[in-house]
């Protein structure tokens, strides 16, 4: 229901065609971002973003991979997102059987030469060719991962690696299995904004190879990258054209699963971590900005052989991802904050019933909350002192801040019996002010109604305390929101 960016509709042939025999879930939402964080939600079932920011799995972590083990269900992971095998998001793809990694997209640390990449694709990226040599592992890293990549060539690029992939191993590995867990996680659609034809001159009679033409924004406002509205409309094309890219590969794996004769005995999740605004409210990217719709509220499609529901509007969170796989799979254990959502789909719960509120937020800065017509947006209003909780302390490159002399110290959380460090870390805003917004009337989020509304204002407050308190929050978290 949200307002269009573009004045163009993008072909997402495949995932119209899932829909058409999945569940759609209205309002779903994010809880934990951005994305190492999600991972965390839907692989371990902990909404941890009022503990900690992006980080490893812990060793207490009840994880879908040896959840699956344990019950004798073979689990293999597809990806090519790299966060996985670096410092900082590492530990959740050990219990996995076996897996297939995709390697160069982005940043992931694969190709030391060429030194100086592609001149072309560096001024798109953001960078100065005469110094992408000197600047190590930043965007010039893409450049030199495909560097020999065929532009012209779709199966050259990541979507089609990974998908592609998982798409072999349906066909090839499932008829020798009984019980099976495979996930699949696509870096895509994820910037660089880098497309092979069609794709790239798709949604635009731009030259997509134009150096002056920017396909991979910073995060940061548009105002604050000096972007004209034709840049701008050049980055909406890239980003569409990589959906439809995107969309077309996910569409083998539906073919797998249609030769496979695999729909009458598999559950499918389809889902993403957070979403990328083009625009809106004036911002590109995300993390930066408050943490609107376009970010915080993500798409979730389910197939399952004994749902009766094509539709529900009831309020859903990622950290039930977690908990619906587990109850699909009869495993007895899941994580401590997700709920099933199985009986939405075969029709036993009310939707209505299933949640009454969804937080989510980044750790360190504000915390937000909904109750499925409003969105209240809760910034940190003073300098309490924060730390985040877990099982390791080592800084990463994502989430390590020892700057602060306030000592380590020995704590506990609420969801788990085994200890953990208590650390002392930097709070940050996206916005100064709480803000309101009637998403029901107005999905567009313009019209923040926090002072004209003061009672529902009232009530959101006492409803993101309730939801707060019902996790067991840190006492700091109450006091840095005063609440």
């Amino acid at each position: 229901d949200r307002p269009a960016v573009t004045d163009y509709a993008v072909e997402t042939d495949a995932l119209d065609r899932f829909a058409d025999r999945a569940t759609v879930f209205d309002a779903h939402w994010a809880g934990s971002l951005p994305c190492m964080p999600q991972r965390r939600e839907l692989l371990a079932g902990v909404r941890e973003f009022l503990w900690r920011p992006w980080g490893p799995a812990e060793p207490f972590d009840a994880l879908l991979p040896a959840l699956a083990r344990e019950a004798d269900i073979y689990p293999h992971l597809v990806t090519d997102h790299y966060h996985y095998f670096e410092a900082g998001g590492d530990g959740y793809w050990t219990d996995f059987l076996s897996f297939e990694f995709v390697r160069g997209h982005e940043r992931d640390a694969l190709r030391t030469t060429p030194r100086r990449p592609d001149d072309r694709l560096l001024a798109q990226s953001g960078i100065d060719p005469v110094e992408a040599a000197a600047i190590g592992r930043t965007n010039a890293q893409y450049a030199r991962n495909v560097a020999d990549v065929d532009p012209d060539d779709e199966t050259d690029f990541f979507a089609a690696r990974t998908f592609g992939a998982a798409a072999d191993w349906l066909r090839e590995a499932t008829p020798a299995l009984d019980r099976w867990f495979c996930y699949v996680d696509s870096f895509d659609v994820h910037e660089p904004f880098h497309n092979p034809e069609p794709y790239a001159s798709m949604y635009t009679d731009e030259d997509p190879r134009n150096p002056d033409l920017r396909i991979w924004p910073e995060y940061a406002s548009v105002a604050a990258q000096d972007m004209d509205e034709r840049e701008l409309a050049f980055v909406r094309s890239q980003f569409a054209g990589k959906v439809t890219y995107t969309d077309r590969w996910f569409g083998r794996v539906l073919d797998a699963l249609d030769t496979q004769d695999l729909w009458d005995e598999t559950m499918v999740v389809v889902t993403t971590d957070h979403g990328y605004a083009l625009g809106d409210h004036g911002q590109l990217a995300k993390n930066h900005q408050p943490t609107y719709d376009e970010i915080a509220r993500i798409p979730l499609l389910i197939h399952h052989p004994d749902a009766t529901r094509a539709r529900i509007g009831g309020l859903t969170s990622s950290v039930d991802v977690h908990a619906t796989i587990c109850d699909a799979l009869g495993l007895e254990h899941a994580g401590p904050h997700g709920r099933s959502l199985l009986g939405l789909l075969t029709g036993e719960t009310d939707p209505a019933d299933h949640r009454k509120l969804a937080l989510y937020g980044y750790f360190g800065a504000g915390v937000n909350v909904t109750d499925g017509r409003y969105t209240y947006l809760h910034p940190p209003t003073n300098d309490a002192p924060l730390h985040r909780y877990g099982a390791t302390y080592a800084g990463s490159a994502y989430g390590g801040d020892e700057a602060d002399p306030e000592p380590i110290e020995p704590a506990t959380l609420p969801y788990t019996d085994a200890p953990v460090w208590r650390v002392p870390a930097t709070a940050w805003r996206q916005h100064d002010a709480p803000m309101l917004f009637d998403v029901e009337s107005e999905p567009g989020q313009t019209d923040d109604i926090s002072e004209s509304a003061a009672d529902v204002h009232e009530e959101l407050t006492a409803t993101l305390r309730r939801g707060l308190e019902a996790l067991g929050a840190p006492d700091e978290q109450f006091d840095r929101l005063e609440l």
